[in-house]
């Protein structure tokens, strides 16, 4: 596959798993969800990092860091984003975490020192005002689905987390820890974490055997959690982290395409407002410069 090709890859695979992810609600409840995606996704890997016969005995340290991550970026994360899609529609999810982008830098700042240039303070204010924009609709509209605060609220906990749980994982990398193995674990990690909240809240263990159920299922743990990432990782190879960085932009925006298309989501002047302060501050963000690498659905 050419540059092109991995591009496209990632945008429309990560793009799309915002919408894949409501296939998931109805027997099920969220967070079981959540729980059976990764834990399929990190048997997956690990059966082809067998294989392969990729190394698999690490320290006690480097798999309590692999723990961190995967309890951050593929535990909590996730958990908020699923639960926050019962309250408010996908493509507006998909454009609260654009802010990772930011929070990412910021995060890289704090923990590593990083400097900030002013463009990421532009970008912060222009992403953050898109994110008022985007939003301040839903709390006039009928909460039939259900709280828009709540869903707003749990969508910027999500991006948080995911921020929180890439510095993590930029650390491990920086670390020596190999790619695949590092999110081989954390998947497992993250999965079982995910899967003692549920048992702790009581939330019944049920499977829907239905078609949408088993094919939005298999979507998001192969393609949304395993092939996606490898596109993005061998872009990031092939162009470098900078021009990378750039597949945050679009997928937003394929987001909200499938949004408008299958939950009606309506372009309001001040969505297409927001969006567009969002890419802008994106932009702004990125420019010359990237955050680790981002985190898909």
């Amino acid at each position: 596959m050419n540059a092109l090709g991995l591009y496209l890859t990632s945008v429309l695979i990560w793009g799309s798993t915002w919408l894949a992810i409501t296939f998931q609600f109805g027997v099920v409840p969220p967070v079981v969800s959540v729980a059976y995606r990764f834990a399929l996704a990190g048997l997956i890997l690990l059966a082809w990092a067998g294989v392969k016969g990729l190394r698999l005995r690490f320290s006690r340290s480097e798999h309590l860091w692999m723990a961190l991550q995967g309890s951050l970026l593929f535990g909590g994360n996730y958990v908020c984003v699923y639960l926050a899609e019962t309250h408010v529609t996908s493509g507006l999810v998909a454009v609260a975490f654009s802010l990772l982008v930011v929070l990412n830098i910021v995060g890289s700042r704090i923990f590593f020192g990083t400097p900030l240039r002013p463009a990421t303070v532009l970008g912060a204010l222009l992403g953050l005002t898109g994110i008022v924009l985007v939003f301040l609709p839903e709390f006039g509209r009928d909460a039939g689905k259900g709280s828009p605060a709540f869903g707003i609220s749990l969508s910027l906990l999500g991006a948080l987390t995911a921020s929180m749980g890439n510095i993590v994982a930029y650390r491990n990398h920086g670390s020596g820890l190999p790619v695949v193995q590092m999110n081989l674990f954390g998947m497992i990690y993250g999965a079982i974490l995910v899967a003692a909240v549920a048992v702790i809240t009581g939330q019944p263990f049920r499977f829907d055997g239905s078609v949408h159920y088993l094919l939005s299922l298999v979507y998001l743990a192969v393609f949304g959690s395993i092939l996606a990432f490898g596109a993005f990782l061998a872009l990031l190879g092939r162009i470098g982290a900078d021009r990378a960085g750039y597949v945050t932009v679009a997928i937003p925006v394929v987001a909200l395409l499938l949004s408008a298309a299958f939950e009606g989501l309506q372009w309001r002047p001040s969505l297409v407002a927001g969006i567009l302060l969002c890419v802008g501050g994106n932009f702004a963000v990125l420019w010359k410069k990237s955050p680790p690498a981002p985190a898909g659905r």
